[in-house]
C-alpha cells in the first residue's frame, strides 16, 4: 500500500512539473528595411502595393490605427476604392473614407496580406516633407510583428511574434494598446503631474498639449513667452504655439528644456481627459525601439542621438514644396520673418547662401542657424533679399 501511494505521489509531481512547462516559439527574424528619417524624426519606408512593380514612399506610424494609401496614389494605380461610412479623425479635421480590401504590402523579403487600405489625400504632407508620400503604415502591420527601429543605422526589423530577448541597457514600456499604444508620462513645469499620451512616432514633434490639458493642470508657468506655428496633420494645417518645457520623463529617462507645442483639440482626438496630448518621434527616435503588440512590451535604449540638442529657433516660416518650388507657407504675424517683409507663397531661390531646391536642406538651414538668416525669394518675378535675426523660445 505505502509503495503504491509512493508511486502515485510521483506520478503527481510529475504531470504538475509538465503542467509548468510551456514551450513558447522563439521570434524568427525576417526581414530588415532601410528608412529615412525626415524633419521631427518621421520616418519614411519603401514597399511594393499589390502586383504593382513601382516602390512606394509610406509613413512609419504607431499613431495610425490601420494602413493607408494616398489618394492620388490610387488613381495613378487605377484602383477603385469600396466607400464606406467609416470616418478618420486628425488634429485639423474629420474625413470620410474608401477603402482597398483584402490587398498586399511587400517588403524585400516579406510580403503581408489580408491588409484593409483606407484611402486619403496626403498631398499636404507631400509638400511639407518634399518627398512624395504614398500612404502611412499602423496597427494593421505593426501589431502582427515585432518591431525593430535602430536610429544610429538607419533600418526597420520585422520579426515573428515570439519570445525574444531584449538588449541590456534599456527600459520596458508597457502601452495600453487598443489600435493606437498609450502610455504614462510625466511632464514638469510648476509642479510634477503624470498623465497618459498617445505614442506617435508618426508624429514629427517633442510632445503636443492640448489647452484642456494645460488648462486644468496648470502645468504650464503663466511666464513662459508662447509662440505662434502652423503645424499640418490629417485635415489640413492648424495654429498652435510654441513654448517650453521645464521637464520631461519618459520612464526612468529625463529630458529638460523640452520645445513643446499647445493645441487646441477641436476634433477630440485627445479624448481629454483620457490623453493629455502627444508623445512625438523627435524625443522618441533618442532611442533605439523594440515593439512587441502581442505582449504590450515596447522597450526603448538610449542611442547616439540621445543627447542631441533640442531646437530651439523661432522664424515665424513655413516651408512647402509644391509644383517644383519651394514656396513660403504660412508667415506667422509678429514673427521675425513677418517683420523683414516675407510674404506667403514667395518662391524660395537661397537661403544663408545656399542655392538649393531640396526642402529638407532648406529646414535644417533654418533649424541650425542661430543668430541671423539671409533669405532670397522671388516675388513677382524679382528678386529680393531679407535678413532676420533668429528668436529663441528658451529665453522668457
Amino acid at each position: 500500500m505505502r509503495t503504491l501511494l509512493l508511486a502515485l505521489l510521483c506520478l503527481l509531481h510529475a504531470v504538475n512539473t509538465l503542467a509548468q512547462e510551456e514551450f513558447i516559439q522563439p521570434s524568427r527574424y525576417l526581414t530588415r528595411v532601410p528608412m529615412e528619417l525626415l524633419t521631427g524624426g518621421v520616418i519614411i519606408m519603401q514597399a511594393r502595393f499589390a502586383s504593382f512593380p513601382d516602390t512606394l514612399n509610406f509613413i512609419l506610424d504607431t499613431g495610425s490605427g490601420g494602413i493607408s494609401l494616398d489618394s492620388s496614389t490610387s488613381r495613378y494605380l487605377g484602383l477603385e476604392p469600396t466607400p464606406s461610412d467609416r470616418t478618420i479623425r486628425g488634429i485639423a479635421g474629420i474625413r470620410q473614407v474608401s477603402f482597398l480590401y483584402n490587398q498586399k504590402l511587400h517588403f524585400p523579403g516579406l510580403t503581408i496580406d489580408s491588409l484593409n487600405f483606407h484611402v486619403n489625400d496626403y498631398e499636404l504632407l507631400t509638400s511639407v516633407y518634399g518627398l512624395r508620400i504614398d500612404g502611412i503604415i499602423g496597427y494593421s502591420v505593426l501589431s502582427r510583428y515585432i518591431v525593430k527601429i535602430n536610429y544610429d543605422s538607419s533600418y526597420v526589423e520585422f520579426w515573428s511574434r515570439g519570445n525574444i530577448r531584449y538588449p541590456r541597457g534599456g527600459f520596458m514600456l508597457r502601452p495600453i494598446i487598443a489600435s493606437q499604444p498609450v502610455t504614462f508620462m510625466r511632464v514638469r513645469e510648476e509642479r510634477d503631474l503624470t498623465s497618459r499620451f498617445l505614442f506617435d512616432i508618426g508624429a514629427g514633434l517633442n510632445l503636443m498639449l492640448s489647452t484642456d490639458f494645460v488648462r486644468d493642470s496648470a502645468v504650464l508657468s503663466g511666464k513662459r513667452k508662447m509662440y505662434v506655428k502652423q503645424v499640418e496633420g490629417l485635415g489640413g494645417k492648424v495654429d498652435m504655439k510654441m513654448t517650453v518645457l521645464k521637464e520631461v520623463k519618459i520612464g526612468p529617462y529625463k529630458f529638460r528644456n523640452v520645445p513643446i507645442y499647445v493645441f487646441e483639440d477641436e476634433f477630440n482626438i485627445t479624448s481629454y481627459p483620457y490623453l493629455g496630448g502627444i508623445l512625438g518621434n523627435d524625443l522618441l527616435r533618442r532611442f533605439n525601439l523594440i515593439m512587441n503588440y502581442e505582449k504590450r512590451d515596447f522597450y526603448l535604449t538610449p542611442n547616439t542621438h540621445y543627447n542631441d540638442i533640442f531646437d530651439y529657433t523661432y522664424t515665424g516660416l513655413e516651408l512647402y514644396y509644391l509644383d517644383g518650388k519651394i514656396l513660403l507657407g504660412d508667415v506667422a504675424r509678429g514673427s521675425p520673418a513677418e517683420r523683414a517683409g516675407l510674404k506667403e507663397e514667395d518662391v524660395v531661390v537661397a537661403i544663408n547662401k545656399k542655392f538649393t531646391q531640396n526642402l529638407q536642406a532648406f529646414k535644417n538651414e533654418l533649424q541650425n542657424s542661430r543668430e541671423k538668416i539671409k533669405i532670397i525669394v522671388l516675388r513677382g518675378g524679382e528678386l529680393k533679399e531679407f535678413e532676420f535675426k533668429v528668436e529663441n523660445i528658451m529665453k522668457r
